[in-house]
């Protein structure tokens, strides 16, 4: 077997390049504060609401070309509920489908949710709720929201941080090493890049679904619980855009944990923000690498190159670290 990049080894390494998973395609976050989580996403970030069904509403950025890219739920705690991909095709859910069932993974079907249609549903090995889909539902434009261009989804809102789409999603888990292979294995995903200390621990993998550097990473969680959720990042036009969001979310005095600055590890262009329901946002720029190369070598980072911190030298910040969602009772540790 071919190795990566300084040795260490690819689940697919030799395998024909697997795309049946499109792309990420929506998110469902949970907060306590609806109705303030709600303002933050519409009149400081920017988003679209496209519709609302009981507790939940659902949202886009203005070139999302689906119905909904963010499900925004209220419950009594944050976290993340689910997180969906849309395949490439029926028979590419179908070749996911019989490949769960080859990897003895439980599922169900659902009949979907406003804006898709069938859903296959089932649970990582951290416990996070995976939905996989094709029918969908394209946004259809308001006269309030249609373009003068029809080859974007909607009109640019002019309001707040402007978010354009959903770009990635940041899982916590307890081990790593095993997410990452079933998402591989189960799912068809490339790893791009991860983080591995010097005792072998895997603390940090970022997965692609298409030529995007990453639409998935998965952190270790700190804390050693399981299933819980460390940010969704939408995606901006620059890095200029990326600065005045950080202006306009210090006008509304939203908490900025840190950034903009720029990361070593997929060299993102990064603010990181907490919404008002307690969940870690990311707003970065759209002009992220694209992995090209069909024999892409995983870059590996050491321990030593992580402590480094950040492309320009800023240290990630220990919260970074400490803090997802839901919050950890401290009667159960």
């Amino acid at each position: 077997m071919a190795s990566t990049q300084q040795g260490v080894p690819s689940a697919q390494e030799g395998i024909e390049p697997c795309y049946d998973l499109a792309h990420l395609a929506h998110v469902e976050m949970l907060t306590p504060k609806l109705e303030e989580s709600l303002r933050f996403f519409v009149d400081v970030m920017g988003m679209i609401v496209s519709d609302q069904q009981g507790d939940s509403v659902y949202l886009r950025g203005w070139d999302d070309y689906e119905h909904h890219t963010l499900k925004l739920t209220g419950s009594t705690t944050s976290g993340m509920a689910h997180y969906a991909f849309r395949t490439s095709s029926q028979a590419a859910l179908e070749r996911r489908v019989a490949q769960l069932e080859r990897g003895g993974v439980e599922y169900e079907w659902t009949e979907g949710d406003l804006g898709h249609g069938p859903a296959c549903r089932f649970r990582d090995p951290d416990g996070h709720v995976v939905e996989l889909y094709y029918e969908t539902q394209w946004y259809q434009a308001t006269e309030q929201t249609r373009p003068s261009l029809k080859n974007q989804a909607s009109r640019f809102p002019g309001r707040g941080a402007n978010l354009r789409r959903l770009d990635h999603l940041n899982l916590l888990a307890q081990d790593v090493k095993g997410n990452r292979v079933f998402m591989q294995d189960m799912l068809g995903c490339r790893l791009t890049e991860q983080i591995v200390f010097n005792d072998g621990s895997e603390k940090g993998a970022w997965l692609s679904v298409n030529n995007k550097s990453y639409d998935l990473a998965i952190s270790e969680d700190h804390s050693g619980s399981r299933g819980r959720f460390h940010h969704v990042t939408y995606a901006v036009d620059s890095r200029e855009d990326v600065l005045r969001a950080a202006d306009i979310c210090l006008e509304h005095g939203v908490h900025i944990e840190t950034g903009p600055h720029k990361h070593a590890v997929q060299q993102t262009f990064f603010l990181y923000v907490y919404e008002p329901g307690g969940n870690r946002f990311e707003i970065a720029n759209a002009g992220a690498r694209l992995i090209l190369a069909p024999d892409w070598k995983t870059i590996v980072w050491n321990e030593e190159e992580r402590k480094k911190g950040q492309a320009w030298g800023l240290q990630t910040i220990s919260s970074f670290h400490t803090h997802g969602t839901p919050p950890i009772d401290p009667s159960l540790k």
